[in-house]
């Protein structure tokens, strides 16, 4: 059996039920009820966190001058790992029911992740505009787990390295504080995903709890502050869980509400006033002592049940978070309590069965990573939507971000061979969608070139937009590329054509269409700051003529991609579920279709292409058919010869682009090398 800590800290009930406050938040956020800020509970754990083992590992310092890293992690290990191990065992097998092959090959990836304690890297790695929506990943919250834990790893090794150094361990742990929470408010704007998910720029979060039990043991406090103090406390902490925008902001200074708030209320907690009682009334504390087994249970069954059953009503939400709370307790009763109080569960034992569970799991992940998610458990007519639901990965790594020259800043992508680029593909997502097609055509043709493109950008002169599904950054982002690509392409000499590539119906409209209706798009230009009173088709028209006849006089041809016709009710992952699901209890009734009549989408197709017609007409474009690839009798279709095209009802899958690769042919026709008689090329 492990030695006690030094002195533990007396139990606090405030603290239990300030626990049940950040659990609840991120739950009732989670599962879609009213609170913009939910996810903030996670900074307010941080904090406790902090306080907490800050303070036992200080009292254990402060008591013999030294840590014990063994007693400290076997303590660690009881507390965490029996129920993380439980979760992940029963998550993987519900997994394995319920899982597409993708998602599945996914989940595999962060197991092997958040059992060797990177999972927060892995999902900020993983953050992207064709990677997997947050609720597809069933171990998504194990980022904060892995923040912790190394969180864990670092505190106690510091301690040890200053332990003969006492005001000089203080001030770096305040030194690391000040430059962390400096980080994190800088890289913020930069990179908010990498100030979300990283350590570093999460630890000041972590070392303010640390701080105040350091100053509060080294003064002797009893933690009883001032009646303000909690009422204040839980004023910020309240607000924050209410108001905190989710989004490019946060965490940077938004994140300091929270924590400033956790630290009163940690500093006043034993104190005698309303909101200590409110905190330590029985139903709090009971939240509180499940709070970490509610924490791990209620995103997979989140998650999971999503997958199952689609989009939830709020009277679902409830039955689920209901069943998570259920899963929590037991696992708090059964799981968390047992082990954590086996007095005949000696140290070794605690290691041993953390090497053999890990051991499981790392083995589990790698083979679900390594065969593809297991795609044999589905059906035929399921691994159709399957295969196109995971047909898009690519690799980019000849990107780079240009850091000289007229491209300076903007990502570039080349394909087909290395020479100066003598082809500029410029566009939107679809871009992105039609890159293995591009890039075989590229290398077929010996024609070397280049890719720029960007989500929700359309590729024209003069305009700026506003997307529903963009934040404010990003609109700008788009409008400052496009300029910066009108006045760099006198300057790419070698460029001798440009294919404009883009979802043409959805800047034509300005919304999607079937599953993504609700997306919303508005076009201005960019020389006047409001709406000219000018209709979306026509400002779009007038658009395109301008950029084409710009570029006319930059290169010798001008080539535009006829969007592929859109497939308004087909999504492949919805699809995929709906046809692996079949015949499972809850699953939800099918809504996707594969195709649709071609006068269905006959006014979206003719919106999309009226702006280039006239240009075909007036020989200024070639403009390349896609339609012909995907309909025939009337009817267009997402699957083709038995293969998924679409991995949504407008972007097309690898296998698809590479398929229909043909309609490139007058794109790289004039400028393939020409060849001799002996077949060598003449340059």
């Amino acid at each position: 059996m492990s030695a006690p800590a030094h002195n533990p800290l007396p139990y606090r009930g405030d603290i239990d039920g300030l626990r049940a406050v950040a659990v609840l938040a991120v739950v009732l956020y989670h599962f879609g009820l009213p609170l913009d800020g939910g996810f903030v509970g996670v900074d307010i754990f941080f904090v406790i966190s902090g306080f907490l083992i800050g303070g036992i590992l200080w009292r254990e310092y402060d008591a013999t001058g030294r840590i014990s890293l063994r007693n400290f992690y076997i303590r660690r290990l009881r507390r965490l790992a029996p129920a993380f191990f439980a979760m992940l065992l029963v998550t993987t097998a519900l997994g394995w029911v319920i899982l597409l092959p993708f998602e599945f090959r996914e989940y595999g990836k962060a197991v092997i992740a958040s059992t060797v304690y990177l999972s927060n890297v892995l999902f900020f790695r993983q953050a992207g505009y064709f990677d997997t929506a947050s609720e597809d990943k069933p171990l998504l919250h194990t980022w904060s787990l892995a923040v912790e834990e190394q969180f864990y790893i670092f505190l106690p090794l510091l301690l040890i390295v200053l332990a003969r150094w006492r005001w000089g361990l203080i001030g770096t742990l305040v030194a690391c504080w000040a430059a962390s929470l400096i980080a994190c408010v800088l890289l913020t704007p930069l990179s908010h995903t990498a100030a979300f998910y990283l350590f570093p720029f999460r630890a000041w979060e972590l070392l303010s709890g640390v701080l105040l039990a350091i100053w509060g043991q080294s003064r002797g406090s009893n933690w009883r502050g001032h009646p303000a103090f909690s009422s204040v406390g839980i004023v910020m902490v309240s607000a924050s869980i209410w108001f905190t925008p989710a989004g490019p902001l946060f965490p940077g200074l938004l994140a300091v509400p929270p924590v400033l708030g956790t630290l009163l209320l940690l500093s006043s907690g034993n104190g005698d006033n309303p909101v200590n009682r409110m905190l330590t009334m029985p139903v709090m504390r009971f939240f509180g002592l499940i709070s970490y087994s509610l924490y791990l249970w209620h995103w997979p069954v989140y998650t999971l049940a999503s997958a199952l059953r689609g989009d939830m009503s709020l009277l679902e939400s409830l039955v689920w978070m209901t069943v998570s709370i259920g899963l929590g307790w037991t696992s708090w009763r059964f799981v968390e309590q047992p082990v954590r109080h086996a007095r005949r569960l000696t140290g070794r034992a605690v290691f041993g069965g953390m090497a053999l569970a890990s051991l499981a799991a790392l083995v589990v992940g790698f083979a679900l990573f390594t065969r593809d998610g297991l795609p044999e458990r589905f059906g035929t007519q399921a691994r159709v939507h399957i295969a196109a639901s995971g047909d898009f990965l690519q690799d980019w790594s000849r990107c780079r971000i240009a850091d000289s020259g007229p491209l300076d800043g903007l990502e570039v992508c080349p394909i087909g061979p290395d020479g100066p680029p003598r082809l500029l593909v410029w566009g939107d997502s679809h871009v992105r969608a039609m890159k293995e097609g591009l890039d075989v055509a590229a290398h077929e043709a010996e024609v070397p070139a280049i890719l720029i493109w960007r989500a929700g950008c359309a590729p024209l002169f003069g305009l700026r937009k506003v997307e529903s599904a963009a934040t404010p950054a990003q609109d700008t982002a788009c409008t400052r590329a496009n300029k910066q690509i009108r006045q760099a392409l006198p300057a790419l000499n070698s460029l001798d054509s440009v294919l404009l590539i883009g979802r043409w119906s959805y800047y034509a409209t300005g919304e999607g269409v079937g599953l993504n209706a609700h997306d919303r798009i508005a076009l201005f230009p960019t020389d006047r700051p409001a709406s000219t009173g000018t209709r979306q088709p026509q400002l779009l028209a007038k658009a395109a003529r301008t950029t084409v006849e710009e570029l006319g006089h930059l290169v010798d041809h001008v080539h535009v991609l006829r969007q592929p016709p859109e497939i308004p009710w087909y999504n492949s992952r919805f699809a995929a579920r709906e046809a692996a699901h079949v015949g499972l209890p809850l699953a939800a009734p099918a809504t996707t279709k594969a195709s649709v009549p071609a006068e269905a989408i006959v006014l979206r197709g003719t919106l999309s292409d009226s702006p280039w017609l006239p240009l075909v007409d007036e020989g200024r474009i070639t403009f390349l058919d896609t339609w012909p690839y995907f309909c025939a009798d009337g009817l267009c279709s997402a699957v083709q010869q038995g293969q998924g095209q679409y991995f949504d009802n407008n972007h097309l899958t690898n296998s698809a682009a590479i398929r229909i690769r043909d309609v490139l042919r007058p794109v790289f026709a004039p400028l393939q090398p020409a060849v001799s008689m002996n077949g060598a090329s003449d340059g």
